[in-house]
């Protein structure tokens, strides 16, 4: 084995199964919501799913305090299901899209928004904006059997014990076996690899000494706080 120069990255691991689940890569689906297109502005693509990804070095555990990151004065919350994946899944069907889940939780996708919008008006990436240290925030997972048929359940955000995101997954516009099915299309999909599938209408920024609190019915919730800045 080769000798390495320093000591490599841990990789993050969530609670909730019956063992750790590594972390891999983390996929987002963008505006997966209309209300909260809308909300931003923009148009509801109905063409095809869209997405964006963060580090895996980027994940933080519900219930830990995180500093207030660099380099914006907008920083935002997105309450969001995560669909964690537990085989194999290259080019699948929507028909058979769930086999490749083996859990679901809760996630925040954490938002430089000023970086975001700024490099969006100039069509640049969102790296900036997306892609921040300590901005992949999980629950504990849960087996695919807590949740059910997905549709009717309640996703919801509190900001200081104020609800500011109220919805229910009946309102994502594509499917989770739908966002699957087209991911596997240009990713070979494996175990560890994470999907967020989108925020509802609502988010909005935090401060310093702000605490976040997110549910979805049938999964364990989450928390974050947020510390001062770095």
């Amino acid at each position: 084995m080769t000798d390495l120069l320093f000591a490599a990255t841990p990789t993050p691991v969530l609670p909730g199964l019956a063992a750790g689940y590594p972390v891999g890569r983390i996929f987002c689906v963008g505006r997966n919501y209309a209300a909260h297109a809308a909300e931003m502005g923009i148009a509801v693509d109905r063409e095809k799913p869209f997405y964006f990804t963060k580090s895996a070095t980027a994940t933080v555990l519900s219930g830990e305090t995180k500093p207030y990151p660099p380099g914006t004065t907008n920083y935002h919350y997105e309450m969001e299901l995560v669909v964690a994946i537990g085989a194999p899944a290259f080019k699948v069907s929507v028909n058979d899209a769930m086999s490749a889940v083996i859990a679901y939780g809760c996630g925040l996708d954490m938002t430089r928004r000023d970086l975001q919008l700024s490099e969006r008006a100039h069509q640049r990436p969102w790296d900036l904006g997306k892609d921040v240290e300590n901005s992949a925030v999980f629950g504990p997972l849960s087996p695919v059997e807590a949740l059910g048929e997905i549709g009717p359940q309640r996703i919801w955000l509190t900001l200081n014990g104020e609800v500011k995101q109220d919805a229910t997954l009946s309102e994502l516009i594509w499917s989770v076996p739908e966002i699957i099915s087209h991911l596997s299309g240009f990713y070979h999909l494996r175990p560890g690899d994470l999907i967020m599938t989108g925020t509802p209408a609502g988010v909005g920024p935090v401060l310093p000494g702000d605490r976040l609190e997110g549910g979805i019915d049938g999964l364990e919730p989450l928390s974050l706080s947020i510390g001062p800045a770095d």
